[in-house]
């Protein structure tokens, strides 16, 4: 069907009047007539009944301007759809984070960027380093928040440095080496409390063992979550590694203490992270923008 030749007929059949669809839209009268009759022709059908003045339509002219006029109609919002999207008022951004921005950092963020963009949905799935970055290269992510060292960046994967924040030891208050200074030999004959395999902060525990000599330590209580292996410790068993981030605030409060380690300054990276060569959606550049624009306290 001539698309065209539907929406002339559409406006002459909703002004009533050929001469004020042709002024509507912007083209001759004669122009107007002319492509209609052959938009009849080309129906079989006629659309308008003989008559001396004015516009009379056939019961299918009635018909058919009934489904024109739905037609346009969606036609409008595909195109206000469309608008909103290349603006960044609506569409749906997949979020996946690790452990660490997925606790303490994507929900701040979130609520941000929801209050001014209220019909853009959000899925955020909270998992490991290696699965944040599989959903990402399997196109089931927009975005991966990353939380872990800067030696893991994996290929074909931009990424944007927020900022950095240390890893500690820590252990509870009433732990023999709670507020002390130790070697990391003698820290590493300490049950561990850690998540599980494929974590980022357990792959550098491990690597930090490795580049000492040591044997890693023996991980006794193993989570999925932050929380639950944080806890853990506060009830007086074992230590972790872990951001600053996570536990900075249970110091504070003496629920937590931490504990030095000879010669061991170790930091955390907190990045953004985006498939390469592939435009960023208008949505996800003003959550990034938000990201960048609110950074934690440390």
């Amino acid at each position: 069907m001539n698309i065209h030749a539907l929406r002339l007929f559409y406006y002459v059949a909703e002004t009533g009047s050929v001469t004020k669809a042709a002024a509507r839209l912007n083209i001759s009268q004669p122009a107007v007539t002319s492509q209609i009759k052959k938009f009849e022709k080309d129906l079989g059908l006629p659309l308008f009944n003989p008559s001396g003045r004015g516009v009379s339509l056939t019961p299918f002219g009635i018909e058919l301007a009934k489904q024109a006029g739905n037609f346009f109609t969606y036609e409008e919002q595909i195109d206000e759809f469309v608008e909103d999207y290349r603006h960044g008022r609506k569409g749906k951004l997949r979020i996946a984070a690790t452990y660490l921005p997925a606790n303490f950092l994507v929900p701040g963020w979130a609520a941000r960027f929801k209050a001014g963009c209220p019909e853009i949905e959000m899925e955020i799935t909270t998992t490991n380093s290696q699965q944040a970055f599989e959903q990402l290269k399997r196109h089931e992510a927009d975005v991966a928040f990353y939380g872990g060292g800067a030696q893991d960046r994996p290929e074909d994967i931009d990424w944007l440095e927020l900022f950095e924040d240390e890893l500690w030891f820590v252990v509870s208050p009433s732990h023999p080496y709670a507020g002390r200074t130790v070697s990391l030999q003698e820290m590493m004959l300490e049950p561990f409390i850690m998540r599980e395999e494929g974590s980022s902060t357990r792959a550098r525990l491990v690597s930090l063992c490795v580049t000492y000599g040591l044997k890693p330590p023996q991980v006794t209580l193993q989570f999925s979550g932050l929380g639950e292996a944080i806890r853990s410790v506060m009830a007086g068993y074992g230590a972790n590694f872990i951001s600053s981030l996570a536990v900075r605030e249970y110091v504070e409060q003496k629920r937590l203490s931490r504990v030095q380690v000879e010669g061991i300054q170790l930091s955390n990276h907190i990045a953004i992270c985006t498939r390469s060569h592939e435009s960023v959606p208008p949505a996800l550049q003003q959550f990034i923008d938000i990201c960048r624009s609110f950074p934690p306290e440390l």
